[in-house]
């Protein structure tokens, strides 16, 4: 009887202790749809949004700005704040995909350094926030290379065969193999397309593989010698790997921007709206400057990181020295060759 009675009194109190968690929480919350590059936020960020505005944010990410177009575009599913680059936010003002940012709902773009506003790809500041910045170059491994790095070229020396990481992005491979051939990387010129896709042809037997985050922890490990990263992949992995350095070549390269901005059929306009100002908070964006490794944007944040971070030249460089450096812009029916192109060299 006693055991009876005790069982019933046990349930009683987790029937009343699962009834009152229940009251302590919002059930109602909105929810904040969210889709960025993959590893591009400290995830403590979000659950510190969440907690003190008592948001839900469901976070996706993606590898590249053409994966998250296609299903931006087919409307599949419905995000409320995205993370692009400079040419695919030209792109998507173009196809009316994009809606303009209230910027009194976002005092903190008071921090955004003057070099990054009134961009080609955004040139009156309505659609866009700064979120990182960077360039592309070649990450290599000081020990397994015993010769200087300063052009692409060396990305097709045989000696390095299997010993090279290439990026699985049509923008960026077709776009440094055009610079090594002294072309814009913004070309639509379909004979000095060709050109460059026989050259990534003739290239492909000395990669190792096409790669995109994932470049990181294979430099970190010494699994290639080689590797065409973005700077702020270069920043993250030379803190772990002393052997591993960066350079632009001197050809030139990308200089890039990736910046926030809500999609057109967002219903959380006001949501995304302070989820992008709190990304801007100074010790938010020094956090998330921390923690990736990328190039902030943000004045105060920028102060914060540690000196041989703030004052690299590797993720800051000086913007006067960047004048041999382009600018992806979106290239409309030019497209159509760069995607032909691609497919002609990955079926390889």
């Amino acid at each position: 009887m006693k055991k009876k009675l005790l069982v019933f009194i046990t349930l009683l109190a987790l029937a009343a202790t699962t009834l009152l968690s229940g009251c302590g929480q919002n059930t109602d919350r909105v929810t904040l749809n969210v889709y960025n590059w993959g590893d591009y936020i400290d995830e403590d960020v979000i659950r510190e949004f969440e907690k003190i505005h008592n948001i839900r944010v469901n976070y996706d990410t993606y590898a590249t700005n053409e994966e998250m177009y296609v299903k931006v575009k087919s409307g599949s599913s419905k995000y409320d704040v995205l993370f692009p680059s400079d040419y695919m936010i030209e792109r998507m003002i173009e196809e009316d995909l994009l809606q303009k940012i209230n910027l009194d709902n976002i005092p903190n773009y008071k921090y955004i350094e003057p070099h990054f506003k009134n961009l080609d790809f955004d040139p009156n500041n309505e659609y866009s926030i700064p979120y990182f910045w960077g360039t592309m170059g070649i990450l290599f491994n000081t020990a397994m290379v015993d010769e200087p790095v300063d052009s692409w070229t060396i990305l097709w020396d045989e000696k390095y065969k299997d010993d090279i990481f290439m990026i699985d992005s049509q923008r960026d491979s077709i776009g440094i193999t055009l610079k090594m051939l002294g072309y814009s990387l913004n070309t639509v010129d379909e004979k000095e397309l060709e050109e460059a896709k026989e050259a990534l042809i003739e290239q492909r037997p000395l990669v190792l593989a096409y790669v995109v985050d994932e470049v990181m922890d294979k430099m970190i490990a010494n699994e290639a010698a080689l590797a065409v990263v973005w700077s702020g992949d270069a920043t993250a992995t030379m803190r772990e790997n002393d052997d591993l350095d960066y350079v632009i070549p001197k050809e030139g390269s990308n200089l890039w921007f990736d910046s926030m901005v809500i999609p057109k059929d967002s219903q959380r306009k006001e949501e995304a709206e302070l989820f992008i100002n709190f990304l801007c908070e100074t010790d938010i964006a020094f956090r998330n400057a921390d923690y990736v490794g990328y190039s902030t944007p943000h004045t105060e944040a920028r102060q914060k990181l540690e000196p041989e971070i703030r004052d690299s030249i590797v993720a800051y460089p000086n913007f006067e020295d960047l004048d041999d450096l382009e600018v992806f812009h979106h290239i409309g029916e030019g497209l159509k060759l760069y995607d032909r192109i691609w497919t002609d060299i990955t079926a390889r």
